[in-house]
């Protein structure tokens, strides 16, 4: 882009300014009396009144994205009134000085369906936003949270090893957030919620949250906004983001686009290691724990941990790094998991240093911003006028028989195109 910059000759220090800057392909018209200094000249007369001017770079990457997301935030809060504004200030004060109310409720107003509400929470994430990559460029670049994704199925004892895990972690001078997902009912459409009442002694802990989250219907073992709720836990100055699933299926791995590490939990009596090779969720895992390895479980704890290493030696390797462990681990006794934390931080370290980690997480960006592009194009389809008059009839006929569905939707799109 070029960006002509007119400037009087009393403006010298406000040229040599913007020079100091790295730009990329800019162009400053100067009058052609201007001296600019040694090492730098005017070339190319620009017209018969003697400006010049000279190309110099345009503000580096880094620069660029800040004062992008600086404009698309002052865009949004323009439409908000006072009131709004006030509100979601006292959200993000409260927020970045780690008030674990205003973090809840923060989370709250990105989990609305409102469409005002959705307005504010866009706010508030770019808020928070900025925060966060300042906070990143003090921190030399490096994240500012180590998220790890726990999933295993019912009876694998999930939340008993969160919450003996946190407690660790904490005692150790962490600040543990711990985001557990919970299954929807089809027919009503609540959620039990129960993950908290697991965690007593973890919820009372200051140095931790726990926030329960229906899943609302949405697939891959995660939330419509488990991302969201990621970056505003960041914010709050939460160093350890947990993100428990609801389960293990082949739906069950999206959870894997949001974190660093996934561990995968499995109880001893998980099956032989055919279950191991099934594609899916087993190939995503970094980390297998076998759990409840202690008492009588310890031998068969011993014969699935063995099956699970012939089992992963089979999967195509997806790190440069870094092969997936499978370790024993009891959230009773204790066993195992000090070593856990370990091997995660060793898999932390060795993604950092090879540039792995970074690369993943932008990868990510990318597969959150088309998840969120998907989720908005199917919400406007659904409420466009036309197509919403059309659809009980052309559902009615697809129930009857009279119409295939493929042609059904067809024709929505059709009058989607036709109308829009």
């Amino acid at each position: 882009m070029n960006i002509p910059v007119l400037l009087q000759c009393s403006h010298q220090h406000l040229l040599r300014g913007l020079l100091s800057t790295p730009f990329l392909r800019s162009r400053f018209i100067c009058p052609s009396s201007t001296h600019l200094g040694s090492g730098i000249s005017c070339t190319q007369p620009f017209n018969s009144l003697g400006l010049y001017c000279t190309k110099r770079m345009l503000p580096s990457v880094g620069v660029k994205r800040k004062l992008c997301v600086q404009t698309t935030l002052k865009q949004h809060t323009e439409r908000l009134s006072d009131k709004e504004q006030r509100f979601v200030d006292k959200l993000y004060t409260g927020l970045i000085q780690g008030q674990r109310a205003c973090l809840a409720e923060a989370i709250t107003l990105i989990e609305s369906a409102h469409h005002r509400k959705k307005e504010l929470a866009q706010v508030l994430l770019q808020k928070v936003l900025i925060y966060h990559r300042e906070q990143e460029q003090l921190n030399k670049g490096k994240p500012l949270a180590f998220r790890v994704g726990l999933s295993g199925p019912p009876g694998a004892g999930k939340s008993t090893f969160i919450e003996y895990f946190g407690k660790m972690l904490t005692e150790r001078g962490h600040k543990v957030s711990v985001l557990a997902v919970d299954p929807s009912s089809c027919t009503s459409g609540g959620s039990l919620l129960g993950d908290k009442t697991r965690m007593t002694e973890l919820s009372r802990d200051m140095n931790a949250y726990i926030r329960p989250s229906p899943t609302r219907g949405t697939l891959g073992g995660v939330t419509r906004t488990t991302n969201e709720a990621i970056l505003l836990c960041e914010g709050g100055g939460y160093n350890i983001i947990l993100i428990e699933t609801v389960g293990v299926g082949q739906s069950e791995f999206a959870v894997a686009d949001m974190v660093d590490m996934f561990v995968l939990l499995l109880p001893p009596a998980g099956g032989d290691e055919l279950q191991g090779i099934k594609r899916g969720i087993i190939e995503m895992a970094d980390l297998v724990a076998v759990t409840k390895s202690d008492g009588d479980l310890i031998v068969p704890a011993r014969r699935i941990q063995a099956e699970y290493v012939s089992a992963l030696k089979l999967l195509r390797k997806r790190s440069e790094v870094w092969r997936p462990k499978v370790i024993r681990i009891s959230s009773r006794s204790g066993e195992g998991i000090s070593e856990m934390w370990d091997k995660m931080k060793e898999f932390q370290n060795l993604m950092l240093a090879s540039g792995e980690l970074t690369a993943k997480r932008q990868k990510q960006q990318k597969v959150w911003m088309w998840n969120l592009i998907q989720e908005s194009v199917l919400e406007h389809f659904r409420t466009h006028p036309t197509v919403r008059e059309q659809i009980p009839l052309l559902e009615r006929r697809v129930l009857s028989g009279a119409l295939p569905p493929g042609l059904a939707a067809d024709l929505l799109l059709k009058a989607f195109k036709d109308r829009d």
